[in-house]
C-alpha cells in the first residue's frame, strides 16, 4: 500500500473534471469556497442538492463543536485509523519512515501535508480515551497551515487552549487529557467513514451548529448555486413580509406567478457579493418597515 497515492485518489474521484492538487485531490475553486463562507451556507441548503442526487449518507451530527458561532468551509484531507495490532502497526510505521520519508508519529504525517483551506477529516472510530488526534500544539499547526478547522471522529485534548486559537473550528466526539495511543493509520486520503457518513479526499466540508456535511466536489457548484438562490428567496420573502406586501400564507406556500415575477425583478438589483451584508440589509428593511408603520 501507499499513503496519499495520487493514482488511487484520481481513480476514486472520476466524476471530478476540474483542477487537482499534486496529490490528486480534487481542487474545488477558491471562489466557490469564498462564496460559501460569505453566504454562511446552511446544512439544509446543501443537503437538499445531495439528497436529490442520491447522496443520502453525507451528514453526521451530534458533535462537540468548540465554535458553534462559525460556519466552517474547506477541502477534506482524510485519514483512517484502526485499533493497534502489533504486526500491522510495525510494518506501516517502518514503511512510512523508510519508504516515504515521513517523520514522527502518524497523526503528524497527515498534518504535515495540509495547506490553506484544507480540513483534516479523521476517522478514529469514536475513540476518545487515548484517542486524541490533536491537542494545543497540533491544532495550532493545523490552524497555521489551513486557517479553517478540523473534524475528528474521536477525541481532542487541551480544549481550553484550542478555544483560544482565533477563527478555528473543531468538531470532535469527546475531550480527554490522555495522548493518542494504540491506533494505526491505515488510510490517508482514501475513503473515510465519519459516523454514518462517507467522506472522500477533496470533498467540501461544511461544519456548522447543525453538524458536518461532506459535499462531493463535482456537486459543489450546484450546491452553491442552489444555496445562493434559496438565500435570496428567503431575504426577498422576509423583506416583502416586513413591507406588508404579502402575507405569511402567500410566502409559505408555492408562490403565484405574480410573486415569482416580483422576485425575478427584485433579483436584478439584489445579488450576493462581497459588498452585500445580508444580515445588515434585512435589519435595514425591518427598520424601514417599522418607520413606515409608525408614520
Amino acid at each position: 500500500m501507499k499513503y496519499n497515492n495520487r493514482e488511487e485518489i484520481i481513480e476514486l474521484t472520476p466524476l471530478w473534471e476540474g483542477d487537482r492538487f499534486p496529490d490528486g485531490r480534487p481542487r474545488v475553486s477558491d471562489e466557490i469556497l469564498a462564496r460559501m463562507r460569505r453566504l454562511k451556507i446552511t446544512t439544509e441548503e446543501a443537503w437538499s442538492v445531495l439528497w436529490s442526487h442520491g447522496y443520502e449518507r453525507q451528514f453526521e451530527g451530534n458533535w462537540i463543536n468548540l465554535r458553534p458561532d462559525r460556519v466552517m468551509v474547506g477541502r477534506a484531507v482524510t485519514a483512517t485509523f484502526v485499533p493497534h495490532r502489533p504486526d500491522l502497526h510495525d510494518h506501516l510505521m517502518n514503511y512510512g519512515h523508510e519508504q516515504e520519508g515521513r517523520i514522527g508519529a502518524m497523526n503528524s504525517w497527515v498534518i504535515e501535508t495540509l495547506q490553506k483551506d484544507d480540513v483534516p477529516v479523521i476517522d478514529l472510530f469514536g475513540k476518545v480515551y487515548n484517542g486524541t488526534f490533536s491537542g494545543a500544539n497540533l491544532s495550532t499547526a493545523i490552524a497555521t497551515r489551513t486557517g479553517v478547522g478540523q473534524v475528528i471522529y474521536g477525541g481532542i485534548r487541551d480544549a481550553q487552549q484550542i478555544l483560544e486559537i482565533p477563527e478555528f473550528s473543531t468538531f470532535c466526539k469527546g475531550i480527554d487529557p490522555t495522548p493518542i495511543r494504540n491506533v494505526t493509520l491505515t488510510g490517508f486520503n482514501a475513503p473515510c467513514r465519519i459516523g454514518d457518513a462517507t467522506c472522500m479526499p477533496g470533498d467540501i466540508v461544511i461544519g456548522s451548529y447543525t453538524g458536518v456535511l461532506f459535499v462531493p466536489p463535482h456537486l459543489a457548484q450546484e450546491v452553491l448555486d442552489h444555496a445562493e438562490r434559496t438565500h435570496l428567496r428567503e431575504v426577498f420573502s422576509h423583506t416583502r413580509l416586513r413591507q406588508g406586501i404579502y402575507t405569511s400564507s402567500q410566502m409559505d406556500t408555492q408562490w403565484t406567478p405574480e410573486i415569482v415575477a416580483d422576485f425575478e425583478e427584485w433579483r436584478k438589483t439584489h445579488t450576493i457579493g462581497e459588498d452585500v451584508d445580508w444580515d445588515a440589509e434585512s435589519r435595514a428593511d425591518a427598520a424601514q418597515s417599522d418607520e413606515e408603520t409608525m408614520l
